[in-house]
């Protein structure tokens, strides 16, 4: 994965730029700080939780404040991955206050929305709890926020899938479309032939996953299957072809998971279940941000 801290600088950059409408992150672009501010105001706030969830995004908001007062003070109350109540610090800075409101909303703004996907995750982890189901995310996410969502995810509990197209052949509907007239399985074992890579490979019936199988897939994505008996077939017949071919091939639902369905999915046997809400659909939690004192 892209290192995180690097794609944070650089997305809080854009961010921070969009706001202040100066690439070179100008704090004196906030007309109403520079109104209402002394210039030279210090000054202390605390960022704090006002409901229930799980942190991400804790660089961004570390870098929302940097880049425009390097020399500000700032403590971590909560690291990524820990969860918190209404009323939790997450973190407390101190600096000139025209940096730190100019900031505040781009902090809040990457501190929200992360700590929804991570919130969400977890929620999704606690529901399979006990199975030995994994939850995936997909590459369901916000242009140029994917390594951010994605680090969230890992926040949450949950596993990343690939990154991207570059680092995994996902071998979806489209893909076979295009393919023809090459059998399912002619598909699947030209891409899996000299490949390093995993491929994994998108079955929509019982019998192109045990054709996946046979083409040499490492993983079989059992999409829009029922949970319960339809599922626990699939995932049967993916076994008992796996077995006869030697290597070990794993399983994963996708299609019509929500949190109601997914502990019937994770019962079902499968070893992995890709949920794109994670990215897509996960509401943002409430933290603020207060002045706390000035000097």
């Amino acid at each position: 994965m892209t290192s995180v801290g690097a794609d944070s600088q650089e997305c809080v950059r854009r961010a921070l730029a969009e706001d202040l409408g100066s690439i070179e992150m100008a704090v004196a672009n906030d007309i109403t700080s520079a109104l209402s501010v002394p210039a030279t105001q210090r000054g202390r706030a605390r960022l704090y939780a006002k409901s229930v969830g799980v942190l991400a995004g804790i660089e961004c908001a570390i870098a929302s404040f940097r880049l425009l007062d390097p020399d500000c003070a700032i403590e971590v109350v909560l690291q990524d991955g820990a969860s918190f109540a209404p009323g939790d610090d997450v973190m407390r800075v101190e600096g000139a206050m025209a940096p730190l409101l100019a900031g505040e909303r781009t902090a809040l703004n990457f501190l929200q929305r992360l700590s929804g996907v991570a919130t969400m995750t977890r929620q999704f982890v606690d529901r399979v709890a006990g199975t030995d189901a994994k939850i995936l995310d997909t590459r369901k996410t916000t242009p140029g926020l994917r390594v951010l969502e994605k680090a969230a995810v890992l926040a949450g509990g949950g596993v990343n899938h690939r990154i991207g197209l570059f680092d995994q052949v996902l071998l979806k509907e489209n893909h076979f479309g295009f393919a023809k007239p090459l059998s399912y399985e002619d598909v699947v074992r030209r891409c899996c032939e000299g490949q390093e890579r995993p491929v994994v490979a998108e079955a929509r019936t019982v019998e192109e996953a045990v054709a996946a199988v046979r083409g040499g897939a490492a993983v079989v994505l059992l999409d829009n299957f029922e949970p319960g008996a339809p599922l626990q077939a699939a995932v049967a017949a993916v076994q008992d072809a796996a077995r006869a071919t030697g290597k070990p091939v794993a399983t994963e639902a996708s299609g019509g998971i929500n949190m109601q369905t997914v502990r019937a999915f994770a019962e079902s046997g499968v070893d992995r279940i890709s949920v794109g809400a994670l990215t897509h659909s996960a509401p943002a939690v409430d933290l603020s941000m207060v002045v706390e004192g000035v000097q």
